[in-house]
């Protein structure tokens, strides 16, 4: 909240908002934000996917995934799109100020993400921390490990059990299902 407090206050507030929520609420990498592009997102209707499918160039581990896309995030998406409309759509879905067409690097949207955080004052925080975020809030509820390593893209459940942490809400809530 507080991140998204402080970007409604800056230049490019609708873009940097965009960017924090699909961190948040599709748990995408860095990488796997900074390569979208308009085609990806937008479909020939000018609406946005339900679904998007990342070709293995475009995912860590060099396999295609699809990541599903929610209600909400369809919303802010949409508002996004709004504000900055498609011109071609193979040019990258997010801009920087001197790269419009070819956007965002992975690098470039790392430190970009570390200076919002930095600026709001969250220590810690990292391009990472919405994906963390993202896996942790799907597992407090109720979400089994296998749909949330399938939704974070991960090939190996031990690796999608580093994400979730264990709050003391969680465990109260566990604790009273005895």
């Amino acid at each position: 909240r507080r991140v998204l407090d402080h970007v409604a206050t800056r230049k490019h507030a609708v873009r940097n908002r965009a960017l924090v929520l699909v961190t948040h609420l599709a748990g995408m990498r860095v990488g796997e934000v900074a390569s979208l592009r308009y085609e990806d997102v937008v479909d020939c209707d000018k609406k946005i996917r339900n679904e998007i499918r990342l070709d293995a160039e475009q995912t860590k581990g060099r396999h295609s995934r699809t990541v599903f896309v929610s209600e909400r995030l369809r919303k802010e998406l949409t508002q996004y799109v709004k504000h900055h409309p498609c011109i071609d759509p193979t040019h990258k879905l997010f801009y920087t100020q001197k790269r419009r067409r070819e956007g965002f690097t992975a690098n470039t949207l790392t430190q970009h993400f570390l200076s919002l955080y930095k600026n709001v004052g969250i220590e810690g925080a990292s391009s990472h921390s919405g994906r963390r975020t993202y896996a942790t809030t799907m597992a407090s509820k109720g979400v089994g490990v296998r749909v949330l390593m399938r939704a974070l893209g991960h090939r190996n459940i031990s690796t999608t059990m580093q994400y979730v942490d264990a709050s003391d809400d969680m465990i109260r809530r566990a604790v009273e299902l005895i």
